[in-house]
């Protein structure tokens, strides 16, 4: 039996394409109908695009880089943003071709996380990547030093997202945040 490795790639039920040095090689469809882009705008374009800001693109491409280094794959579930504006949690999983230049080649899969976890409330960039690992199980400690901060403004992000989702508590919070009430 012949396979058509492209119609595969084309066909896949997720987002999927290849990248270069954090600009989009190649893309299938479904990506394309997630983000709201033609094929033919995100072919070259930076992942930046895809991402509800610059300040984001940055703090993650720099997290991701050491990971991408030690491991050769990476995972996380984050906020991103369609052609539209609209943000949504989005579950993104990668595999870096050079573990010694991670940045320089991989492939990337994206999978939408709307329906199952709406975003409800209008976040900061900062409130987002808190909100992303609080869903992982992290303390405000270890929020912090993933993020260079310190944990007494982890708590401050914190207790912001919990007014924004009217959550009593951390558990409740996390619970808003995957269940999109």
């Amino acid at each position: 039996m012949d396979v058509d490795y492209r119609l595969a790639f084309d066909m896949a039920p997720v987002g999927l394409c290849l990248s270069r040095n954090r600009a989009i090689v190649d893309c299938n469809r479904h990506l394309c109908e997630m983000f709201g882009y033609s094929r033919e705008v995100l072919i070259g374009q930076s992942f930046l695009a895809l991402y509800p800001s610059a300040d984001e693109y940055e703090r993650l491409g720099a997290r991701m880089a050491p990971i991408l280094n030690a491991r050769g794959h990476y995972s996380d579930d984050r906020i991103m943003k369609r052609a539209s504006g609209e943000v949504f949690w989005c579950h993104v999983s990668g595999r870096a071709l050079n573990r010694e230049a991670p940045h320089s080649s991989g492939i990337w899969a994206f999978e939408d996380l709307s329906a199952q976890r709406p975003v409800k409330a209008e976040l900061t960039a900062r409130e987002r990547e808190v909100a992303a690992r609080l869903l992982e199980g992290l303390t405000s400690k270890e929020i912090g030093k993933a993020l260079a901060i310190s944990h007494r403004t982890v708590e401050i992000y914190r207790a912001r997202l919990m007014r924004k989702y009217k959550a009593n508590t951390t558990a409740d919070l996390v619970h808003k945040l995957t269940a999109g009430h």
